[in-house]
């Protein structure tokens, strides 16, 4: 009788397992079974090395210290294109659908020009490069997680994903593809890499309060953030000088100190280019709505009449390039309201150092700061203004912004308020989607 069926014999009739070499035999068995029995998901990957026991330990880890956020599967997107807001909106998407997979978004490439139909000229720039990676995930920890490809351990096939279009290809439909992506053999891949479409067109499954958590993680990179103090306090020292002349010519005895207070600003996002002309009005057509488009004219008398706003008072116009040459934008505003753009401030050349994306980063931080925010309701920037000013009083405990004296309010001038001036905005927070603030309904009214 060999060893293994001695062994074998005295187990079965309970004898004492008196011999050394029974017992290692015994517990050699035992570790197989175990083995077999509580690591059977692993017998597609070739079995059992250290990589995979290590991958087991470091996905335990990342459940617990991230509530949930793996730090071992990857979600993995295109290029992210168009202008800044938008390629917020794709970035903030991505990483939704990522937290739905329960994987970290590795860091996209963001675009630094404005060429999205024509891919091949992008100029793409690192996520880094404009916002702060580290401060991004500590402010966001444990709702999202954004890594880099260094993270990647190489240890699974990389998993192509084409996204669903066309109109066939429904809300539902996209939906169930997400939740098919979170089971097995796709969650076996250590990262699931999505092709083709920018995740600014996917369909949206996510409420507002979503986004708006991702988007307070975005926090500018510090050159670029002082860059926008600079602008910020270009237009605070017009003011002064403003307010200082004219305490002076109302006093014999100087200028009043209260009138050299830091003066309120108003931003207005003056959308009256050309190309959104267009766009406005195939909008107003296609909705059968006529509260899209704003003329000059009209943006300047609703500002003009909001209520409570008094002279001296500096209005920046947050404007494409192409108008700041227009000086005609910067006549005909109310007495007491002194409109100012970038060459007027003399900060133009802060703005021509950097391309596209940076430039329009800079002007949101100035908008997004001042006292004041006059937008239009259909605008991607000014929409994500507004909700970000919204955080900030729901922050100060704030509910409504129909109340006097509200601190961070902000306006939609294409939609007509109190005294004739532009509405009152706040961003309805419980609005189930994104695509509500794209077409204006997403405004609490007083």
């Amino acid at each position: 009788m060999d060893l293994a069926s001695n062994c074998k014999y005295q187990m079965f009739f309970g004898r004492n397992l008196n011999s050394i070499t029974c017992k290692g035999l015994a517990l050699i068995v035992i570790a197989l079974f175990l083995r077999v029995v509580l690591l059977p998901s692993f017998s597609g990957y070739g079995g059992i090395d250290k990589n995979n026991l290590d991958l087991v330990h470091s996905r335990s880890l990342s459940l617990d210290s991230d509530n949930g956020i793996r730090k071992d599967k990857f979600l993995e997107v295109p290029q992210i294109v168009w202008g800044l807001n938008n390629q917020k909106i794709a970035f903030a998407r991505a990483f939704l659908s990522a937290r739905m997979l329960n994987r970290t978004l590795l860091m996209p490439s963001l675009s630094a020009s404005l060429f999205y139909k024509e891919i091949d000229r992008l100029q793409p720039i690192s996520f880094d490069k404009v916002f702060q990676f580290e401060r991004f995930n500590s402010l966001c920890n444990g709702f999202v997680q954004l890594g880099s490809y260094s993270d990647l351990r190489n240890q699974t096939g990389v998993y192509e994903l084409q996204k669903g279009s066309g109109r066939k290809w429904t809300v539902e439909r996209d939906l169930d593809q997400l939740k098919q992506l979170s089971n097995d053999p796709f969650d076996g891949y250590e990262v699931i890499r999505i092709v083709g479409k920018n995740p600014f067109l996917w369909h949206d499954h996510w409420p507002v309060k979503d986004y708006a958590r991702v988007f307070e993680c975005l926090v500018l990179v510090d050159e670029i953030a002082r860059e926008a103090d600079r602008v910020v306090s270009k237009i605070r020292e017009v003011g002064k000088e403003m307010s200082s002349r004219i305490g002076s010519a109302q006093s014999d005895f100087g200028p009043d100190s209260s009138l050299l207070e830091p003066v309120p600003y108003v931003a207005v996002h003056m959308r009256i280019e050309i190309d959104w002309m267009i766009h406005c009005k195939k909008l107003e057509r296609k909705l059968n709505v006529s509260e899209i488009c704003s003329s000059k004219r009209e943006i300047m008398e609703r500002v003009g009449n909001i209520v409570g706003l008094k002279g001296p008072t500096v209005v920046y116009l947050a404007v494409a390039d192409s108008l700041l040459e227009d000086s005609s934008i910067l006549t005909g505003w109310k007495e007491g309201l002194l409109p100012v753009e970038k060459n007027k401030l003399g900060v133009d050349g802060i703005y021509k150092k950097y391309p596209y994306l940076i430039q329009s980063a800079i002007d949101y931080e100035v908008c997004s700061k001042a006292d004041v925010f006059v937008g239009n309701s259909f605008s991607t920037f000014s929409s994500l203004v507004a909700l970000e000013r919204t955080q900030k009083m729901i922050r100060m405990g704030v509910t409504s912004s129909c109340g006097a004296g509200v601190r961070w309010p902000s306006y939609a001038y294409n939609i007509l308020g109190e005294s004739n001036g532009p509405h009152k905005w706040m961003t309805n927070m419980s609005d189930s989607s994104l695509k509500a603030i794209s077409y204006g309904s997403n405004i609490i009214t007083c």
